[in-house]
């Protein structure tokens, strides 16, 4: 095994413990996890630091989420092409806030703009929201290195492509363009419900149909 797909498989063990106990995980727990020798942890990463890090890379690395949409069959309908994206996207954003949020509330996170890792943050002085620790977090781990806002628009942009290749066969059935629907859909997936709602989350199906069809009973109704 290649070092570097020992450090893929030691990640990938991790991941799960990590999204549980966030920085208080251990490269022995993670080890044992992996199978393998807590030594073997340090031949391919130098500190667990180091190795929590590949664990955020991993969980924001969008490739896995354009594999998932670049699987969906062009020859299943429209909802239900899109219904699949909901649940895959959903998927990522769930896995990358699991990590993330955890290394935060365990008091991991690291200074903007900078290589160097706060001090971890007791309960005396952990008074930051965890959105502020996910959007640090992204910030320092997006991709194309240190220039967070260039990595999340190419995130971003990437996502977008492969949704605009998913409506682009029922280009003819809609009113607008499949750039803007696929547009319109991602700010309803990125969106959280509000409290007053109840936390209630609409189902891939019921988000679907909100975007295809609206929300009123009989469109034009309420014109």
């Amino acid at each position: 095994m290649s070092p570097e797909q020992r450090r893929a498989m030691i990640v990938a063990a991790a991941l799960p413990l990590v999204a549980e106990r966030g920085a208080a995980v251990t490269t022995s727990q993670i080890a044992r996890v992996a199978g393998i020798g807590e030594g073997t942890v340090f031949r391919v990463f130098a500190d667990k630091d180091e190795l929590l890090d590949a664990c955020v890379n991993e969980a924001t690395d969008p490739g896995h989420v354009l594999r998932e949409l670049a699987s969906i069959s062009l020859d299943d309908p429209l909802a239900d092409r899109l219904a699949q994206a909901v649940e895959a996207l959903r998927a990522h954003l769930e896995r990358m806030g699991a990590v993330i949020g955890a290394l935060h509330s365990t008091g991991y996170r690291l200074r903007r703009g900078t290589g160097e890792r706060g001090a971890p943050s007791g309960p005396e002085d952990g008074r930051h929201a965890p959105e502020e620790g996910r959007r640090t977090a992204e910030d320092r781990h997006a991709p194309e290195g240190g220039d967070a806002s260039r990595g999340r628009e190419t995130s971003m942009r990437a996502i977008h492509e492969a949704l605009v290749e998913l409506i682009e066969p029922d280009r003819a059935a809609l009113r607008l363009e499949p750039a803007k629907v696929a547009s319109v859909f991602m700010g309803m997936l990125f969106t959280r419900p509000l409290a007053t709602s109840g936390g209630a989350e609409p189902s891939p199906e019921e988000l679907v149909d909100i975007l295809l069809h609206g929300t009123l009973k009989t469109p034009g109704s309420a014109a």
